[in-house]
């Protein structure tokens, strides 16, 4: 009887040893002792929780502001995020203030071309004939705004030249400090058929706002010849150009 015990023992024995083998075969031996791995996290969670310092330190040695790794990562992804667009809004805030600084569009950068920021000359020119060029050059250092046409008046005259809508430009003539716009006059008409002829001794050259007819600024009075310049009823002039051979030959 102890001898079949003895037998049976070592038969169990031989038994439960191919099991514990054949478990560890499958994989899920690993699963089963994988019971442990909460203990060794814990133990590596209680080495960072004292390290004597009173701050948490993962496994790594690493300090971390956050409840896990990921949570890290996370935190910082954010950040660079947050960082990234912060950085584009301000470079592109930055970006349209400097533009904006000296872009000659900007409203805010031009103002109306008048007789207190430029300087304006009349010369009668021999071709065409009976023709006079008006000259306003930006004296100020902003840009400026030659809009519509000059509005003439020789002495005390009491009506005001019309502008050839054939010369209408495209945009308004913008001037840059120190450049010159242009009008051109036409004083008489050469086959005689003006009315009301008369001689002007002093030229009032007036400048119109945003809208048509409104003031825009200061007028000016360019010096004439000595001897006056003659005119009629066909006097009419042509809306501010940006280049002098544009209206050249009108």
């Amino acid at each position: 009887m102890r001898t079949r015990r003895t037998h049976l023992l070592a038969v169990t024995g031989v038994a439960l040893t191919a099991l514990a083998l054949t478990a560890c075969g499958s994989g899920t031996g690993t699963r089963d002792e994988g019971a442990s791995t909460p203990a060794s996290k814990t133990s590596s969670t209680a080495a960072a929780t004292t390290d004597g310092k009173g701050t948490a330190v993962p496994a790594s040695g690493k300090s971390t502001g956050s409840g896990s790794t990921s949570g890290s990562s996370g935190s910082v992804k954010g950040a660079s995020t947050s960082s990234g667009s912060g950085s584009t809004g301000s470079s592109g805030s930055g970006s349209a203030g400097s533009g904006g600084s000296s872009d000659p569009t900007d409203p805010k950068n031009r103002v109306l071309c008048n007789g207190s920021n430029t300087k304006v000359t009349a010369q009668p020119v021999s071709r065409p004939l009976n023709h006079m060029l008006i000259t306003v050059r930006n004296t100020g250092s902003k840009y400026c705004d030659l809009t519509y046409f000059p509005v003439l008046r020789f002495d005390e005259m009491q009506w005001v030249p019309q502008a050839d809508e054939q010369t209408h430009p495209q945009a308004v003539t913008t001037l840059a400090p120190g450049e010159s716009g242009y009008a051109a006059v036409l004083l008489s008409a050469a086959d005689g058929s003006g009315e009301g002829g008369m001689t002007g001794h002093k030229l009032t050259v007036g400048f119109q706002g945003m809208t048509p007819n409104s003031s825009g600024g200061a007028s000016a009075t360019p010096a004439l010849p000595a001897k006056g310049v003659y005119y009629d009823s066909s006097l009419k002039v042509t809306y501010w150009q940006q280049n002098q051979d544009d209206i050249a030959g009108w």
